[in-house]
C-alpha cells in the first residue's frame, strides 16, 4: 500500500512537472514568437479583395471587374442558419471556447501520437482567421504555435461576432468565389437569405476541401459533405428531424451562375473600367469600389436594339454571305454531338447559332441545341438573294435549296416574341455602326454602343473611330455664316464650281448628291435638302478660319479639321462621341458642355472618393449673374455653369432651319415620331463611305453613324436618310415616349416678315407665292430687290445655268 501510494506521489511529480515543464515551454515560445506576432488592429478596418462594381444612374449593375468574386456582409446579413450549418461543419464550441478549443487540440496531438504523421486538425474559426489574414499555409509546428497565440489575442482584442464576420467574408469556397456571399451568388445565382437548406449545408461544407468537394466539379462528394453538415446541424439540434429528411433527398442543384449584369453596355462598362484604372492604378480591381454612372438602362436597351435593326436592315438589302460552316450530319449524327459543335458558337448581337436539319421546298428546320428545333418559313428566308457586290444582288430566291443544305451553320433571328416565334435566317453583319446619346444640358453620357456586339468586335466606335462627318458638319459653317450678318433667307448660287489646286492631282469639281445644280438658293432651303454647292460659296465667303473658329467653339479640334473649302463637305475625322456634344450646343440653346459618364465612385466603405461637377446649361442662373447678383443670393447649391458659345438669335435660327430637315428636307422619315420639337442633319460622305444622322430634342442628342470598318462604300443609295437615320428613330421613339413638346421659344426683339422665295426679299402686300422668314432686326429685308439686281454675294437670280467658276 506504501509502495503505491510512493508511486502515486512520484506520478503527481512527474505529471507536475511536465506540467510546468510545459508551461514553462509554452512561456519560452511565447517570448520567442510573441514579437513576430502581426498587430490584430487591422482586423478592425480589414479591406478585403472586393471587385469593382459599375452601376447605371437607375443603380442597375452594369459590369462587374476582379478576379476575385466577394459580396462582403455584416453578421446581421448573415440567416442563422447559415451561421449554424458553419459552426455544425467546422467549430461547434465557436461561441464557448476562448480562441482555442482545447480539447480539440488534444484529439489532434492523439491522432499525431497514434499514426505519426502531421495532420490539419483542432484548428478553430478564430485560429483560421488567424492563418487566413496573417498567416502562410505552410504546415509546422511553429506556423502552429503563431496561429493559436494569434487566436488567442484575435479574440481578446475582437467580438465573437466581428470574428465569425471576418471568416464567413474571407474564405475561399472555389470557382473565384471568396466569401459566402459570393458563393452563393457563383453556384446557386442567389443572395445567401435565399437559400435552401440543402444549399447552405453545400456551402458550408466547401471550405475544408473546395476542389474535391466542389458541387460542379465532383456532385458525389459534394453530396458527402453535405449530408455530413446537416447530421451534425441534427445531432447538435440546430434542426429538426423533418427539415433533415427533406434536405438530404435533395440532389444537387448548383450550376456556375457569372455575374449577370442587368444592362447590355459593355463599351460604356469598358470605358468605365479603363477612367478607373487610370485613377487608381490596378487597385481598381480590389478594393471594392462602386461606380455609379450616367448611363440609363431604359435608354441603353433602346440604343442596342436600333443599332443592331439598323445594322441588319441594312445587311438584307445587299444579300446573303453564304453559311458560316458545313457539318456532315450523316457521320454526326447525334443530338449530343450537335450540341457539342455548337457549343463552339456562341450568340452574337442577338443572333442564334443553329444547325440546318432539314430542308423543305420553302422553309428549312433548324437546330438551336439543347434539343430544341425551329422552323424558318419563306418570309424569314426570301430575302436572302446572293450578295454579289455592293450594289448587286443575285436574283429572287424560288426555293430554299437555292441557299441552305442539310448541316449548314447559318444564324437566326427571332423576331417576334417568345410566345409567338418568328425565326428568320440571318448573319452577321460586316458593315458596324454606332450611336451615342447625351444630356445637352450636362453632357452626360445617356446611351453608348459602339458596334453590333462587342465581343464580336471591341473597337468602340461611338469614341474611337474618326470618320468624316460629311453634310452634318454644314450646321458649323451655317451657324458661323449666321454671326457674319448671313441670314436663313440670305442666296447663295448653287452652280457648278471647279477648285485648281496645284497640290492636287487633278481640278476639284465638288456636286450635290443628286448632280444637278438649281441656281440661287435661300440658306434655308440649301441647309434643308443639304446642297453642297451652296454650303462650299458660303464657306468661302465667310472664311475657313472663321469657319474652324465657330467649330471650336462646339467643341471640335481645329487640328483634327482641314484648312480648305473640303471642310464645308465634312471631310475632317470626328468620333460620332465629338459630333454629340457639338449638336448639344444646338440642342440646349448656344452653351458648350463637356462630356462625362460618372456621377460618383464609393471606396469599398461607401465613402465617395470622387463626385463629378459637370458644366450645366441654367439660364436662370446665368441671368441671375448678369444681374450682378452674389453668390450667397443663389438659390440652391452654386454650380459650374457652362459658357454661351452662340447667341440666343443663332441658336433660334439655326433650330429652324434643322427642323426643316426633318418636316421637309433629308430627314423627312422621322415625321414617324409625330413630334414638332425634333431637328437635326443627314450626314453622307463620298461615295457612301458613312452614313450620319445627327438629331437632338432640348433635352436630348443623339447621333446614329454606319459604315464599314475598312472604309469601303456603303452602296448606291445608302446615305444618312436610309442607313442611319432609321437607328435615330427608333431610338427617339422610346426615349422621347411620354415626354410633352417642347416649342422653340423666339428670342426678344427677333422679327418674322414676309418673303419672296425666290429673292429672299420682303414680299409686296399682293405676292400669292410669300413666306415667312425669321429675322435679326438688323438683317430683316427693308424693301425688295429689284429683277437683276445683285444679291451680296455675286449672284444673281437668274444664274441657275452659270458656267463653273474656277477659283
Amino acid at each position: 500500500m506504501k509502495r503505491l501510494i510512493k508511486l502515486i506521489k512520484i506520478g503527481i511529480i512527474f505529471v507536475s512537472l511536465g506540467f510546468l515543464a510545459g508551461l514553462l515551454l509554452l512561456a519560452t515560445a511565447y517570448y520567442y514568437i510573441e514579437p513576430e506576432l502581426p498587430s490584430v488592429e487591422s482586423l478592425r478596418d480589414v479591406r478585403l479583395q472586393v471587385p469593382l462594381r459599375i452601376f447605371s444612374r437607375d443603380r442597375r449593375l452594369i459590369a462587374e471587374f476582379g478576379e476575385k468574386r466577394r459580396v462582403p456582409l455584416t453578421y446581421g446579413e448573415i440567416p442563422d442558419q447559415m451561421v449554424m450549418a458553419f459552426l455544425a461543419a467546422e467549430d461547434d464550441r465557436f461561441f464557448q471556447h476562448p480562441g482555442v478549443d482545447y480539447k480539440g487540440i488534444l484529439r489532434a496531438v492523439l491522432k499525431l501520437v497514434q499514426s505519426g504523421h502531421r495532420r490539419q486538425g483542432g484548428s478553430t474559426i478564430t485560429m483560421q482567421v488567424a492563418r487566413n489574414f496573417f498567416l502562410t499555409p505552410e504546415k509546422t509546428y511553429i506556423r502552429k504555435l503563431r496561429e493559436i497565440f494569434l487566436a488567442l489575442r484575435i479574440e481578446a482584442e475582437l467580438g465573437k461576432q466581428d470574428i465569425f464576420e471576418l471568416y464567413l467574408n474571407k474564405i475561399y469556397f472555389g470557382h473565384r468565389s471568396y466569401g459566402v456571399g459570393a458563393a452563393a451568388q457563383v453556384y446557386y445565382g442567389k443572395r445567401v437569405g435565399e437559400l435552401t437548406l440543402a444549399e447552405i449545408a453545400t456551402i458550408a461544407g466547401l471550405p475544408k476541401a473546395p476542389s474535391s468537394n466542389n458541387p460542379l466539379t465532383n456532385p458525389k462528394r459534394a453530396i458527402e459533405r453535405r449530408d455530413y453538415v446537416l447530421r451534425r446541424m441534427l445531432k447538435l439540434g440546430f434542426i429538426k428531424l423533418s427539415e433533415y429528411n427533406l434536405a438530404i433527398k435533395v440532389p444537387v442543384t448548383a450550376s456556375l451562375h457569372s455575374p449577370k449584369p442587368e444592362i447590355e453596355a459593355p463599351y460604356f462598362a469598358e470605358m468605365v473600367r479603363a477612367d478607373l484604372v487610370q485613377r487608381f492604378g490596378t487597385e481598381a480591381y480590389t478594393q471594392g469600389y462602386q461606380v455609379y454612372t450616367t448611363l440609363d438602362s431604359r435608354l441603353q436597351k433602346a440604343a442596342n436594339d436600333a443599332v443592331r435593326k439598323a445594322l441588319i436592315a441594312y445587311d438584307r438589302r445587299h444579300g446573303f454571305r453564304g453559311v458560316a460552316q458545313h457539318l456532315d450530319l450523316s457521320e454526326v449524327s447525334t443530338e449530343q454531338e450537335w450540341d457539342d459543335f455548337l457549343s463552339d458558337q456562341k450568340i452574337v448581337g442577338g443572333l442564334w447559332p443553329g444547325l440546318v436539319t432539314q430542308v423543305f421546298e420553302r422553309s428549312v428546320a433548324v437546330y438551336l441545341g439543347t434539343g430544341r428545333f425551329v422552323k424558318i418559313e419563306w418570309d424569314g428566308l426570301k430575302w436572302a438573294r446572293a450578295y454579289v457586290n455592293e450594289n448587286r444582288r443575285g436574283p429572287a430566291l424560288k426555293v430554299a435549296g437555292e441557299i441552305l443544305v442539310v448541316g449548314d451553320l447559318i444564324r437566326v433571328q427571332n423576331r417576334g416574341v417568345e410566345a409567338e416565334p418568328d425565326w428568320h435566317l440571318a448573319q452577321i453583319p460586316v458593315v458596324e455602326g454606332a450611336l451615342v446619346s447625351v444630356d445637352p444640358n450636362s453632357g452626360a453620357l445617356i446611351a453608348v454602343v459602339g458596334g453590333f456586339d462587342f465581343y464580336n468586335s471591341k473597337f468602340n466606335r461611338a469614341v474611337q473611330a474618326k470618320r468624316q462627318p460629311g453634310s452634318g458638319f454644314k450646321a458649323v459653317i451655317y451657324s458661323a455664316a449666321l454671326d457674319e450678318g448671313y441670314t436663313a433667307a440670305s442666296l447663295i448660287n448653287d452652280a457648278p464650281v471647279v477648285f485648281d489646286d496645284p497640290s492636287l492631282e487633278s481640278a476639284w469639281r465638288p456636286e450635290n448628291y443628286s448632280g444637278k445644280f438649281f441656281g440661287p438658293t435661300r440658306l434655308r432651303f440649301a441647309l434643308t435638302k443639304s446642297r453642297n454647292l451652296v454650303s462650299i460659296r458660303l464657306l468661302r465667303a465667310i472664311g475657313v478660319d472663321r469657319a474652324l473658329e465657330q467649330a471650336e467653339k462646339f467643341g471640335f479640334d481645329p487640328t483634327d479639321l482641314p484648312r480648305n473649302l473640303s471642310l464645308a463637305l465634312g471631310s475632317g475625322a470626328v468620333a460620332p462621341l465629338q459630333m454629340a456634344m457639338g449638336y448639344s450646343v444646338l440642342a440646349n440653346g448656344g452653351h458648350r458642355v463637356e462630356s462625362y459618364f460618372i456621377e460618383h465612385i464609393e471606396d469599398g466603405q461607401r465613402n465617395i472618393v470622387y463626385k463629378a461637377s459637370p458644366l450645366r446649361v441654367c439660364d436662370v442662373c446665368m441671368l441671375e449673374q448678369e444681374e450682378g447678383l452674389a453668390a450667397e443670393e443663389f438659390e440652391g447649391p452654386l454650380q459650374p455653369m457652362a459658357p454661351r458659345v452662340i447667341s440666343p438669335e443663332n441658336h433660334y435660327l439655326m433650330n429652324s432651319m434643322m427642323q426643316d430637315v426633318i418636316k421637309r428636307g433629308t430627314a423627312r422619315k422621322a415625321l414617324v415620331l409625330g413630334r414638332d420639337d425634333l431637328a437635326g442633319k443627314t450626314g453622307t460622305t463620298n461615295d457612301q463611305r458613312d452614313a450620319w444622322f445627327n438629331g437632338f430634342h432640348p433635352d436630348l442628342v443623339a447621333i446614329a453613324w454606319v459604315g464599314f470598318d475598312s472604309s469601303k462604300p456603303l452602296g448606291r443609295g445608302e446615305v444618312g436618310g436610309r442607313a442611319a437615320l432609321p437607328a435615330w428613330i427608333d431610338y427617339m421613339k422610346v426615349a422621347l415616349k411620354d415626354v410633352p413638346e417642347h416649342p422653340l421659344q423666339m428670342p426678344p426683339g427677333m422679327v418674322t416678315v414676309r418673303i419672296d422665295p425666290n429673292t429672299g426679299q420682303r414680299a409686296s402686300v399682293d405676292q400669292q407665292d410669300a413666306i415667312f422668314e425669321v429675322f435679326r432686326p438688323e438683317n430683316a429685308p427693308k424693301e425688295r430687290v429689284a429683277p437683276g439686281e445683285n444679291l451680296g454675294d455675286g449672284w444673281k437670280p437668274t444664274a441657275s445655268d452659270a458656267p463653273e467658276e474656277i477659283f
